[in-house]
């Protein structure tokens, strides 16, 4: 019936293909299992690195200093079209009540980075 389909576009990345789909709006092709589901708490006292992290998230309109305290749960997926990656590239999405509240872009790598979750096409090419 018709109630499904409602449910569903209110909470998109209550399930993991609603994530992987969110990714793909971006222009995204990520593995479509994530390499870590796990939940996290996002902490009451703002820290330097929190802080940081949290510009970020501000940049692309989130903001987590809302969800001081709260668990949330963190699900990282591998990028397979970043432009110009010789390294693993992930996108992490925080998730919060089948919401996403937060998210970036980053590898590991020596010459690491982090990025907000901004379209393909807007991202810095190598």
């Amino acid at each position: 019936g018709g109630t499904d389909t409602q449910a569903t576009s209110a909470a998109p990345v209550s399930n993991n293909d609603g994530r992987v789909q969110f990714l793909k709006d971006f222009g995204w092709e990520v593995t479509t299992s994530p390499k870590e589901s796990s939940q996290v708490r996002i902490p009451e006292q703002v820290t330097e690195v929190f802080d940081r992290y949290n510009q970020l998230q501000k940049s692309q309109g989130y903001d987590l200093t809302s969800y001081a305290g709260k668990n949330v749960m963190r699900h990282v997926y591998q990028i397979n079209n970043y432009p110009g990656a010789t390294d693993p590239v992930y996108a992490t999405l925080l998730v919060y009540k089948n919401k996403v509240i937060g998210g970036a872009v980053y590898t590991y790598s020596v010459e690491g980075f982090m990025y907000g979750l901004r379209p393909l096409e807007e991202q810095p090419k190598s």
